[in-house]
């Protein structure tokens, strides 16, 4: 692996010497920072009580959000 010199502000440098953990290079934040995140980054996020709320509200807001469409429809077709 190839090593390359890179020029950031000092504000910069602050920042993600901040976010560098004890044991961490500056490269692996930076790849952690860069990395591509996957839905499934979020497992174990939630107690299944709270994704069982969450599904909950989100079926609502859903059911909500077709109920308030059809009845624009409705009143846009003048039905």
């Amino acid at each position: 692996m190839g090593t390359r010199n890179i020029s950031i502000s000092d504000e910069a440098y602050s920042k993600l010497a901040a976010m560098k953990g004890p044991k961490e290079s500056f490269t692996d934040v930076i790849n952690r920072l860069a990395g591509k995140k996957s839905v499934l980054d979020l497992v174990g996020l939630l107690t299944p009580k709270e994704g069982a709320e969450l599904r909950s509200n989100i079926q609502d807001i859903r059911a909500r959000s077709r109920k308030r469409a059809a009845e624009t429809e409705r009143r846009i077709r003048g039905s």
